[in-house]
């Protein structure tokens, strides 16, 4: 049995940026929310450390300083116009969310409260500014929490747990989407004058990830099996203080707070690689660094693999109050007391700055030479817009959300109004159908979480913190073994209700077809930029590589790359000094 829905705005996935892009479209026209969680389960609040916006609240700060520590921190990969949206409407953004009710920290004035973060800077890089606003290191939560709030206020409908399998494209536009209701295992389709996806990022391709088991590239693996780009795949963020071994969060605020990163000699490595702002440089800077300290036997424990975030030094009562979450986590998960002793951390994988290819107000890019897709929108981690190039800003996905989120709710809204719904075919939802029925009666081979477990272990083995020709083959190799294994896989779950084991199956095709487009993207850019380092090719060429790449899947099943030229501004690139 098929249900259909009509809407005019329908916006796949519920955590900050598809909130935030459902309170706009909610009040100007009928709108719906598809997602494959309960809406306050969504990743965003796992994101602890800050929002960060020009305020100026605690000291003298400026929109174009936040801009050009944006550009200098992705590499000079960002495009500065949507750079300068960004960071322009970051501190309305802020103010936005405190009169919806969101409660930031406050001075003793009864302002926002702000504190440092990695990679902020006042005067074009002079010395480390308080620029991120923050809730205690919950900020993310809050944000989730009083979206969820404002979009039920305006009459948002919600359609939780369900799962997006496909779009409805009808003469190259968006038309709506198919999704699997995850408690009855009936299919839906929503024809909708305009779709948004915000299904966040795809970090668990990896084997150690701060990211949540339910990040698996659902919505950019759905546009990749359309036949439209994914951009700049090969860029991704490792963030340098995951618990050990478990790659639970532990937020940059805590160095913000002044928590210092030691070797296992007690040194303070990163005075060595940014002698200007150490502990706070940018986190594919710290990240590298930590990876190099490890590499040449300076890592601490008996087996020499991980490095210690020290909070001793930092006032206990400040540790308690404004970093809660970090000393619970760290007592917890590792039995270390963060206020009496170093926490054992290493590179996590964090975030993809890659995904689906958007302008400024959210449109999704059909190709690489600017035309897009009528009626589709995207924001957020699973969008690149891109103003986090190859290497976000610590504090920039919580405003991207925000601000892009906006935006794509109001474009939605926009096209909406001005546009008939398309004449969906009757047949939109037959593929998904015949997937599904494949899955549940197919031949009984392969179970398919071995195949997840190899993938994250070869991504994280070759295609992590350094890589290089031969372990980017060989990881390839590796995936196209996997994808084969992926096609003989089974389900032995046969129920319709809540059947977790298919959802997993599925969404394991999503993470192979997100591995396959990052490894083909790295292995063709043969430089070192931001969260991507060769270690075959450790110098950025900017003659030849200051551009973006855009991957596609052709009809045939193999992979194309084009490229698109990066947009510059103000600021031309330099060689990265912290």
């Amino acid at each position: 049995m098929v249900q259909y829905h009509d809407y005019d705005a329908v916006i796949v996935g519920a955590g900050g940026a598809g909130l935030r892009a459902a309170l706009e479209a909610g009040k100007r026209v009928k709108t719906a929310v598809v997602s494959k969680l309960y809406p306050t389960r969504s990743h965003t609040g796992a994101a602890q450390g800050g929002m960060c916006a020009a305020l100026a609240n605690v000291e003298e700060d400026s929109w174009e300083w936040h801009a050009f520590d944006t550009v200098k921190g992705s590499d000079f990969l960002a495009d500065q116009d949507a750079v300068d949206v960004m960071c322009k409407e970051a501190v309305t953004s802020v103010l936005d969310l405190e009169r919806m009710g969101l409660p930031f920290n406050r001075t003793s004035e009864g302002k926002i409260d702000q504190r440092r973060f990695g990679g902020h800077t006042r005067n074009h890089g002079e010395a480390a500014v308080k620029r991120a606003c923050y809730a205690a290191d919950r900020t993310g939560h809050m944000i989730l929490q009083t979206l969820f709030q404002q979009c039920n206020k305006e009459g948002v409908e919600f359609y939780n747990e369900f799962f997006v399998m496909d779009l409805v494209m009808v003469d190259g536009a968006c038309a709506g989407i198919v999704a699997y209701e995850i408690a009855t295992g009936e299919l839906h389709v929503f024809r909708s004058k305009s779709v948004l996806f915000a299904t966040g990022g795809y970090g668990k391709i990896y084997k150690i990830t701060s990211n949540a088991h339910t990040l698996t590239g659902d919505g950019p693996g759905v546009v990749y099996r359309n036949g439209l780009p994914l951009e700049d795949m090969e860029f991704f963020q490792f963030h340098p203080t995951g618990l050990y071994r478990l790659g639970i969060l532990l937020s940059e605020a805590a160095r913000g707070e002044g928590g210092i990163l030691r070797n296992s000699d007690g040194e303070r490595f990163m005075e060595r690689y940014a002698p200007t702002i150490k502990d706070l440089a940018p986190r594919d800077m710290v990240s590298r660094a930590e990876f190099f300290e490890i590499k040449e036997g300076r890592g601490a424990g008996p087996q020499q693999d991980y490095l210690l975030l020290d909070l001793t030094e930092v006032d206990p009562e400040v540790v308690e109050k404004k970093l809660p979450d970090i000393t619970e986590f760290a007592r917890t998960y590792l039995d270390v007391d963060p206020v009496k002793e170093g926490v054992p951390i290493v590179p996590t994988a964090h975030y993809a700055m890659g995904g689906i290819p958007t302008t400024i107000e959210a449109e999704v890019r059909r190709n690489h030479t600017g035309d897009t897709v009528d009626g589709f929108y995207a924001a957020g981690e699973c969008a690149c817009v891109s103003v986090h190039g190859a290497n976000r800003l610590g504090t920039n996905s919580l405003l991207d959300i925000v601000v892009f989120g906006r935006r794509g709710g109001l474009a939605m809204a926009e096209y909406a109004s001005t546009h008939k719904q398309l004449e969906v075919p009757e047949d939109a939802h037959v593929e998904s159908e015949s997937w599904i029925m494949e899955l549940l009666e197919g031949d009984k081979r392969e179970p398919s979480h071995a195949i997840r477990t190899e993938l994250q272990d070869v991504m994280w083995d070759k295609v992590s913190v350094s890589r290089d020709e031969e372990g980017l083959g060989h990881a390839l190799k590796t995936i196209d073994t996997l994808k084969a294994r992926f096609a003989d896989a089974h389900v032995k779950d046969q129920s319709k209700i809540f059947n977790t084991e298919l959802v997993e199956h599925m969404e394991l095709g999503y993470l192979l077809d997100m591995a396959e487009a990052l490894t083909v993207s790295a292995r063709a850019r043969t430089e070192s930029r931001g969260g991507h380092y060769r270690e075959d090719h450790q110098l950025r060429e900017d003659d030849h590589w200051l551009k973006h790449s855009f991957i596609t899947r052709n009809e045939e099943g193999d992979t194309e790359l084009g490229y698109m030229d990066v947009t510059l501004g103000r600021y031309e690139p330099v060689e990265r000094k912290y």
